[in-house]
């Protein structure tokens, strides 16, 4: 196997390596400026205290440390969130918060006037498969489908959806996108960021090769830590799967017999597993649940891993 060219920037070190850095400053500007309208381009910025966003690093599993502010004034907050999460866009909606309520000039004379605040969500996983859009910009709009307040926008990018290939990039967003996607997986820098001397930097600033040892450390560490969450993911996932199968199985065939001899054989077995089944399942995924709890594995992972609630959980 080929041992990997450039970092994956789906880890945390990778993610602020690339975008999180005076250094990288530069990346940040160019990929913020690819999805922003040209009354909010950006010139110069600078990087906010991530604390003040309630995170640490030790039980965050989204990367959420990038909160950074134009020299205009307008802030921004960029994530790359790596598995789903319960209520993942209400914890959007509450985060922006703080980069509006932070804007609050105390003891002075203000009169609530706001800067524009941006939320950038990069999702390694979709909400739903119907809808193909791989961009979701959402802004505050009225009952006629006006926008009635421009100054707070949540933008979501489901890259598991973005399939574009090197000879199909035509926008500097498309060229970002796949970057992100493709970098853990490149041997070399495709040529259609040749003469790009941002991208090309980026690149540099991805190669494995140039890292220092601790800082070669402290990648390992966080890979380690990105495998050993997707590992435990796929688990608790494939566990829930075969317990609900099972389950759905056994109990749709007796109740599927049961009234198919009652109503008739062909009508009772199609109308009973198919019931069955959805019952089974869902106490297969609760028995999940209970597993995976008394392994000791924290809520909101049990919460990822079945789709169930807090309160569910906590019954068990």
């Amino acid at each position: 196997m080929t041992n990997p060219t450039f970092i994956n920037p789906y880890t945390d070190f990778g993610f602020k390596r690339l975008f999180g850095t005076v250094a990288s400053k530069p990346f940040l500007i160019s990929f913020l400026n690819s999805i922003l309208p040209d009354h909010h381009q950006i010139a110069d910025l600078t990087f906010k205290n991530t604390e003040a966003l309630g995170e640490t690093i030790d039980d965050r599993k989204a990367i959420y440390d990038i909160f950074c502010e134009s020299i205009t004034g307008e802030q921004f907050i960029v994530e790359l969130q790596r598995t789903k999460q319960a209520f993942f866009k209400d914890r959007t909606l509450y985060y922006s918060t703080f980069a509006i309520t932070e804007q609050a000039k105390k003891g002075k004379d203000w009169h609530y006037q706001l800067k524009a605040v941006y939320c950038i969500s990069i999702l390694d996983f979709c909400f739903n498969d119907t809808n193909k859009q791989v961009i979701h910009k959402v802004q505050l709009k009225d009952q006629n489908n006006q926008i009635f307040y421009d100054k707070l926008t949540l933008i979501y990018f489901e890259m598991p959806k973005f399939d574009k290939g090197e000879n199909e990039l035509t926008t500097n967003l498309d060229k970002w996108l796949f970057y992100l996607k493709n970098l853990k997986d490149l041997q070399m820098i495709p040529q259609v960021f040749d003469g790009n001397e941002v991208f090309e930097q980026a690149f540099e600033q991805a190669k494995i090769a140039n890292m220092n040892r601790e800082e070669w450390m402290r990648y390992e560490l966080s890979l380690k830590t990105y495998r050993d969450n997707m590992a435990t993911q796929e688990y608790a996932k494939q566990v829930a799967w075969e317990d609900g199968l099972n389950q759905g199985i056994e109990q749709g065939m007796e109740k599927g017999i049961k009234k198919g001899m009652e109503k008739g054989i062909k009508k009772g077995m199609e109308k009973g597993i198919k019931k069955g089944l959805e019952q089974g399942m869902e106490k297969g995924i609760l028995q999940t649940a209970q597993k995976l709890k008394n392994l000791g594995l924290p809520i909101h992972m049990i919460i990822q891993a079945t789709g169930l609630d807090k309160n569910s959980i906590e019954k068990l």
